[in-house]
């Protein structure tokens, strides 16, 4: 199966595919191709996950549809897959499967499927003494015994519901109860599904815990090794920081592909259409609202020329306004206005917080040399008022209107 292949098979038939080979690696040795070849399933099942954008951060585990709940345990699968890979570097190997742990962890977290103990537990730390430990360990395995129990007994009710339902088709071809037996199967694969993501859980965090001491007695070691051959000392601690780097620009691109999902498919029909196998995510889809016409089937699509033609048109028409365009095409067009509103208060903001107040006045090319003549004409006028002051003095008119004038 090629790279194609992949991207063109639906989510459900890639997510069963990379759950066999996840169950058969658990049952015994598998080759390392399956187990690379699982990794890249899952790989792909995580890029359409968050392209289909199926889980949000603002839900919980009652507003996940049962079909969807499987898709949950895919980082958990690809930790446990990632884990058996036979690599040279096997501290780099640790590092990407303890992420998708605490990757898988934090999203249970998030839908409300951790216990509390264990809640309390990861906030602690490891300031708890080995006595809380060990009690905690073995909450956690009567957890992971009462979830197979479940699982178990889920499993054996489903083949003798099967069973009874082969005898009732035989005996007779319609039973009054069907309906309630799709009810019952429906609940039962919902509960299933929450018991095998509880027994996830529990696998998850001490496998987390086994491959974290793993990872401490490698590093000691290497770091044994290190101190022995001084010479190759600063190459490779180099080369140790260059990988980290690389594994926390890895995990963070990772992590960026839950929280905002590149791309993403805004008409919700067809997401239903790609979960359903109806349709590939590398198709391009255009949602356009196609407005549905009433009136005789020979006038649909015409333009009509006469008044008849327009009136026969019209027959049969609803008594309401039809819609004009789908509701994702509304909500691209409200997103569109808001983006142009920001971008304008953007702009609006600049300019009122600029520095206007450090820029002098604008002046105009011919204000100076008006300015100078408005200066000149002042001191003229004021001289002149200065001349004739002195030629008539104070009260120099008035001379009859005095008594001795």
């Amino acid at each position: 199966m090629g790279e194609l292949n992949m991207q063109e098979m639906p989510l459900p038939a890639l997510f069963e595919q990379a759950k066999k080979i996840h169950d058969l690696s658990l049952e015994s040795s598998v080759d390392q191709g399956i187990v690379k070849k699982g990794c890249e399933i899952l790989r792909v099942c995580e890029e359409m996950i968050g392209k289909l954008g199926l889980f949000s951060l603002n839900e919980t585990k009652d507003d996940i549809s049962t079909a969807n709940l499987k898709y949950i345990l895919v980082p958990y699968y690809l930790a446990e897959l990632t884990e058996k890979n036979a690599e040279d570097d096997r501290i780099e190997v640790l590092k990407v499967s303890q992420a998708k742990l605490k990757e898988f962890i934090s999203f249970c977290e998030t839908m409300e499927l951790v216990p509390e103990d264990e809640i309390e537990t990861s906030t602690q730390g490891g300031s708890s003494s080995s006595v809380d430990r060990r009690a905690k360990k073995i909450a956690r395995f009567k957890r992971q015994r009462a979830a197979e129990s479940k699982l178990l007994e889920l499993k054996e009710r489903r083949e003798r519901r099967g069973r009874s339902t082969k005898a009732a088709a035989l005996s007779s071809p319609v039973e009054t109860g069907e309906d309630d037996m799709f009810d019952d199967d429906g609940e039962e694969e919902r509960e299933a599904w929450l018991t095998t993501i509880s027994l996830a859980l529990c696998k998850a965090f001490d496998l987390l815990e086994m491959l974290k001491r793993e990872e401490e007695i490698l590093s000691a070691v290497r770091e044994k090794q290190l101190q022995d051959g001084e010479k190759e000392f600063s190459q490779l601690i180099l080369d140790e920081r260059t990988q980290k780097a690389e594994s926390w620009h890895r995990d963070a691109a990772t992590r960026a592909r839950y929280t905002k999902p590149a791309a993403p498919i805004t008409c919700a029909t067809f997401a239903q259409d790609v979960i359903e196998g109806r349709a590939k995510v590398s198709q391009a889809h255009d949602h356009k609202h196609q407005p549905l016409l009433f009136g005789p089937a020979s006038l649909v699509g015409m333009n009509p020329t006469t008044e008849r033609q327009r009136i026969a048109a019209q027959v049969f028409q609803p008594h309401y306004r039809l819609p004009t365009m789908s509701i994702e095409e509304a909500g691209l067009t409200e997103m569109n206005m808001m983006n142009e509103w920001q971008e304008r208060n953007v702009k609006l903001m600049e300019e009122a917080t600029s520095s206007w107040y450090n820029d002098g006045p604008k002046t105009r090319p011919n204000e100076d040399d008006e300015e100078d003549d408005n200066d000149d004409a002042a001191q003229e006028k004021a001289r002149a008022w200065d001349d004739w002051k002195d030629d008539n003095p104070r009260g120099a008119g008035n001379k009859k209107l005095t008594p001795c004038g």
